[in-house]
C-alpha cells in the first residue's frame, strides 16, 4: 500500500471538499449510471430541491467534470455528460461503494 504524503496537499483537499459537498456524490454517481437530463437526476436523489441540483451541476461543469449539451429542440432538450476527468471518478466511486457496504452502517441503524 503507498504511504500517504505527510504534508498537507492542496490539490487532494480541493478534491475531497468538491466531492464531498452535500448530493455531490451522488449526482456524479448517477451520471455514471447514466442518468442524464435534470429531471431524471432530481428523481434519482429524493429530498434535494431542484435549486441545488442546478447549483451543483453548474459547479461541476465549471470543475469540468460534467458537460451541460442542449439539444435545439421543441422543447428545448438538455443533458448532462460527464467529461473524461468526471468519467474518471469511476474507480473511487466504486471502491467508494465496497468500503462503505463493509464499514457504514445503514442510516436507520445509526443511533440518534
Amino acid at each position: 500500500m503507498e504511504r500517504l504524503e505527510p504534508n498537507f496537499c492542496p490539490r487532494f483537499h480541493h478534491a475531497i471538499e468538491l466531492i464531498g459537498r452535500r448530493w455531490t456524490g451522488v449526482i456524479l454517481r448517477e451520471l455514471l449510471r447514466g442518468r442524464l437530463r435534470f429531471n431524471d437526476l432530481a428523481a434519482a436523489v429524493p429530498g434535494m430541491s431542484d435549486a441545488v441540483l442546478s447549483d451543483r451541476l453548474k459547479e461541476l461543469e465549471s470543475e469540468g467534470l460534467v458537460e451541460r449539451r442542449v439539444y435545439p429542440e421543441t422543447p428545448v432538450r438538455i443533458e448532462y455528460h460527464l467529461t473524461e476527468k468526471g468519467r474518471a471518478l469511476e474507480l473511487v466511486f466504486t471502491d467508494l461503494a465496497a468500503w462503505a457496504e463493509r464499514w457504514v452502517a445503514p442510516p436507520e441503524a445509526v443511533a440518534r
